[in-house]
């Protein structure tokens, strides 16, 4: 499997495949290869969003946030934005063709609360712009532009209580 991930705006390419020893595929092990370098790993899905990561003598517990405008990667307490390109994909397609302009909504990765609002209705922003920043379960999150255009609609204030898929903003 070859894919590129851009992690904080830096594209990385991957070509994994699972462990195999005398033809028997190792259940959780992986071997490939990360911008050219080899790496072994084992990987275990313990959750929906989770999961456990060995590299070496290493352990990472990874948390997936999903959300439309910024998905993140929450690793040791840091929060790593990324986006995948995978030319199987159906996200990939529909991204990379037809209908990929028009407007596109930012929208709450989960339950929490609006604490900044950093672009207006009217604001013209870039991609990957800061447009609204929630608070849940004590970590800020900021929500990103997921192109650049203008905020159309803002329906976040500061103060406002959020679920999870409610809309901010949109931007077009």
């Amino acid at each position: 499997m070859k894919l590129t991930i851009e992690m904080e705006d830096r594209p990385r390419n991957l070509e994994l495949q699972r462990l195999a020893i005398n033809g028997i595929e190792q259940n959780g092990f992986w071997r490939g290869t990360i911008d050219g370098e080899p790496v072994v790993f084992e990987a275990h899905l313990l959750s929906p969003g989770v999961l456990s990561l060995i590299v070496g003598n290493s352990a990472y517990r990874i948390v997936q946030e999903e959300s439309a405008s910024d998905p993140a990667l929450h690793v040791d307490n840091h929060r790593f934005s990324y986006s995948i390109n995978d030319p199987r994909s159906l996200r990939f397609r529909r991204s990379h063709g037809a209908g990929a302009g028009g407007p596109k909504a930012i929208k709450a990765p989960m339950p929490g609360r609006v604490v900044r609002v950093l672009a207006q209705k009217g604001d013209e922003v870039q991609a990957h712009q800061g447009i609204v920043v929630i608070e849940a379960m004590k970590m800020q999150n900021e929500l990103k532009s997921p192109k650049a255009g203008m905020v159309v609609e803002m329906r976040a204030s500061p103060g406002d209580t959020v679920a999870s898929g409610d809309v901010l903003a949109v931007i077009d």
